[in-house]
């Protein structure tokens, strides 16, 4: 059985409750997820470069044409200039963590 190579898809954010996550008007990649999408949840690249399951109200779906999602895919993201994948930390997440146990 051969893998097929899926194509991108991204998602503009219009709606968020974690502005450290999400940053409304930004364009997101969303991940494939089938039981996420049956719970009307959407897996998404965040703020922070971690996939992460975000209801799905609060993106609209938008189908650019492949150059585009090349450059999307191509460029790198805030979060991750001059830091490499080994180094980063959930920063974010790890404040909200501390702040719900103190």
């Amino acid at each position: 059985m051969t893998k097929q190579k899926l194509t991108p898809q991204f998602a503009i954010c219009i709606n968020t409750d974690d502005p450290d996550m999400l940053t409304p008007r930004t364009v997101y990649e969303i991940l494939p997820d089938e039981s996420a999408a049956m719970s009307n949840y959407v897996r998404v690249i965040d703020n922070e470069g971690e996939d992460y399951l975000y209801p799905a109200d609060y993106f609209v779906l938008v189908d650019f044409p492949q150059a585009i999602q090349r450059t999307l895919l191509r460029v790198s993201p805030p979060y991750l200039s001059g830091v490499s994948v080994g180094q980063r930390v959930s920063t974010a997440r790890q404040r909200k963590a501390e702040q719900r146990a103190g």
